[in-house]
């Protein structure tokens, strides 16, 4: 292969992104410089997240820009290395792969695989950052003691299904919420009492309580909007929301999320309502990730995985992820 065909941001979504955002460039096979790793992509990972850095609006994180190569995490094999902590065959997971068959990506950020230890698409998922966010918003941010029921939108993706297991391992009371009956179907397989179709809820508000009888103790929120309103008309005395996603409003974002105010309730109710972010837990990954992987080795950790094929299928996989129409975690294989 001479040419290396990558995907570049064409323009800034005003609403909700769409494949034509994107643009498809030959480019050539890079070369890596002092301390990268050149590496022959196998998987790449299209998360919520990214919604935010296409847009111009101010973010957490660096946001790409127009004609900028876009990135995310990836899984791949080092082809060359110029840097002695990897070594040519390597399979190694990182945050900053090129949506490409070949790139380069820093090896201080790269993590080596040991494929037999597990599927190394899992370092993208259960064991990665979907799995380590499921695992911290739910037991460091939401703190639920046993018995107590959790609420989780997006309950079938790649976050929701794992912290709907979790809560069931800890003896929690876990309600899914997600957009179809096959997804809440697999989602009670998985662990979850019961859950709530959004999607053909005739009123939100009286799906939440008649799932959750003794009320909403945590909300694992992954969307906002009118899932969140429902929620909070349901939150329990002292319950804690914690706002890991906002995936409802990919079409209108950097705008304000227009809904129902909760001020009387937060304040009647003593609500905590606290953003999530991965990163403000880096130094206890590797307790968290040993613990995911113990559940995994043992058959108590399922995942389901959405796979699309090849280069040209990432945009697509992208725009469906953000619209849930992707059933568990959505990855694209080269």
């Amino acid at each position: 292969m001479t040419t290396n065909p990558s995907w570049l941001l064409k323009r800034f979504p005003t609403g909700m992104p769409g494949p034509d955002d994107f643009t498809l460039e030959d480019r050539p096979i890079p070369a890596g410089r002092p301390g990268e790793l050149l590496v022959r992509t196998l998987w790449l990972s299209v998360d919520p997240y990214m919604r935010g850095r296409i847009s111009p609006a101010k973010n957490y994180a660096a946001g790409v820009q127009i004609g900028d190569l876009m990135r995310g995490g990836g899984v791949g094999e080092v082809v060359a290395s110029e840097s002695p902590l990897f070594k040519a065959g390597d399979i190694v997971q990182a945050d900053d792969f090129g949506w490409q068959p070949y790139t380069t990506i820093s090896a201080a950020g790269a993590i080596r695989l040991d494929p037999a230890e597990a599927p190394v698409q899992t370092s993208l998922g259960c064991l990665g950052m979907p799995g380590l966010t499921a695992y911290f918003s739910l037991l460091k941010t939401g703190r639920p003691k046993e018995g107590e029921t959790v609420l989780i939108s997006a309950a079938s993706g790649a976050v929701g299904q794992i912290a709907g297991q979790i809560a069931r391992l800890k003896g929690f009371d876990p309600v899914a919420v997600a957009g179809s009956d096959a997804k809440l179907e697999w989602c009670k397989s998985i662990g979850y009492r019961t859950g709530i179709n959004h999607r053909s809820a005739a009123d939100m508000v009286e799906a939440v309580a008649l799932a959750c009888p003794r009320g909403v103790d945590v909300f694992i929120d992954n969307t906002a909007g009118p899932i969140h309103d429902a929620a909070m008309q349901n939150i329990n005395l002292f319950g804690r929301v914690v706002i890991v996603g906002t995936v409802s409003l990919a079409d209108r974002f950097g705008q304000p999320d227009i809904g129902l105010r909760h001020l009387r309730r937060i304040l009647v109710s003593r609500v905590r309502i606290e953003g999530f972010l991965l990163d403000d837990f880096a130094a206890d990954y590797a307790a968290a990730r040993a613990e995911l992987l113990d559940w995994h080795r043992r058959g108590l950790l399922e995942t389901r995985e959405d796979v699309s094929n090849g280069i040209a299928t990432v945009p697509q996989a992208f725009v469906r992820m953000l619209k849930g129409e992707n059933f568990g975690k959505q990855l694209v294989k080269l």
